[in-house]
């Protein structure tokens, strides 16, 4: 199901044991480059990116030799280290400017336009819930920093179609490319996207100068936008069935993890807040892939309705859950995710300063 996202458990392992990290970082900026394709699992909570990086280096690469990979996999752990600190559905440094609309461009809904690279992006996204990094922040720049759109909704639209939709990855990265997270903005043109997604298209807008694309008005095919109107579709309530002599172990969005007191017994509960899924909304085909994922969890029940009628119905004495920046009004026992660095906790503004800090700990040795 899903394209090529697999959901059992064993698959998704050979998957991180097929990793090339010297391949990745020659080629990943391309659509057709090595890269890895577990985000998914990564954003779902099956795999940390602390397990990615053990198995890689588990094969006996020097760190050093694998530095861009590793990077790679701590950008995951900064965003979530960023929304810990700071609300990601507002400007995190300073505002978006300019804006001209509060909406999204009608041609990036319907993949129209007119700069294949992108059209193609979007039918795939569409298609399997995935979109090549390099073009996502395409995506971003033409939609916030050539037609304006404030990044808040745009942002939405592409995590509700992501099977990897993260949204701390996605907020930040999304003002990243629109100077509210940044201290510029990200700008492309035609022959840099044609070089990354095998394209060749000339005389298009983008076809120009970095520094005629930034002062350039609208372009027509971008100046119709429209509201993100998201439909939701969630699993309807059905009873449980707990063993109230048992402690409660809660699974959700962000947490799919197979093994997580695998050997204890317990209640499993997949909880499903529809309160949450307003707020953060995802498509069908994303609620479908996490139902196929929690199938590697044994025993696992899927419930429907708030933590605290959750709670409220079946009088639990234990709840375990892990952290994560988007579980709100949980009690119990909060237990750590597999972060790289347990001691990096504080906020940085940028990448580089939390780079620095992990730098020292992960190269230690050398």
């Amino acid at each position: 199901m899903n394209g090529s996202f697999e959901t059992d458990y064993e698959t998704i392992l050979r998957k991180v044991d097929e990793i090339d990290p010297l391949q990745y970082a020659r080629t990943r900026n391309y659509i057709n480059g090595a890269v890895t394709h577990l985000s998914p699992y990564i954003s779902r909570g099956v795999i940390s990116t602390k397990q990615v990086l053990n198995s890689v280096l588990e094969k006996g690469y020097d760190s050093r030799q694998i530095e861009i990979f590793i990077k790679e996999l701590c950008w995951r752990d900064y965003f979530q280290r960023v929304a810990q600190h700071k609300n990601l559905d507002q400007d995190i440094r300073q505002p978006q400017q300019p804006v001209s609309n509060y909406e999204i461009p009608v041609s990036i809904i319907k993949a129209t336009t007119g700069i294949e690279g992108i059209d193609e992006a979007i039918k795939e996204l569409y298609n399997t819930g995935y979109m090549h990094n390099h073009c996502r922040m395409y995506t971003a720049s033409l939609v916030c920093n050539i037609a304006k759109s404030y990044w808040y909704q745009p942002s939405r639209w592409m995590y509700y179609h992501l099977l990897d939709g993260d949204w701390a990855s996605n907020s930040c990265s999304w003002q990243w490319v629109a100077g509210s997270n940044s201290n510029k903005k990200y700008y492309f043109n035609q022959e840099n996207i044609n070089k990354y997604t095998q394209t060749s298209q000339s005389n298009t807008f983008l076809d120009t100068s970095y520094e005629a694309i930034q002062s350039m008005e609208t372009p027509a095919s971008l100046v119709f936008t429209q509201e993100f109107i998201p439909e939701i579709n969630l699993p309807s309530f059905t009873p449980i069935h707990i063993d109230s002599s048992l402690p409660a172990f809660i699974y959700n969005y962000y947490n799919l993890d197979p093994t997580w007191h695998k050997e204890v017994p317990g209640n499993r509960i997949l909880l499903i807040e529809p309160d949450f899924f307003s707020k953060y909304p995802v498509s069908r085909r994303c609620i479908d892939f996490m139902l196929s994922l929690s199938k590697n969890i044994p025993g696992v029940q899927v419930y429907t309705g708030s933590f605290q009628s959750l709670v409220n119905e079946y009088k639990f004495e234990s709840i375990f859950y892990k952290e994560h920046p988007l579980n709100t009004g949980y009690t119990g026992t909060e237990e750590s995710r597999d972060w790289i660095s347990h001691e990096t906790t504080e906020y940085y503004s940028s990448f580089f300063g939390y780079w620095k800090k992990i730098e020292k700990q992960l190269f230690k040795a050398n």
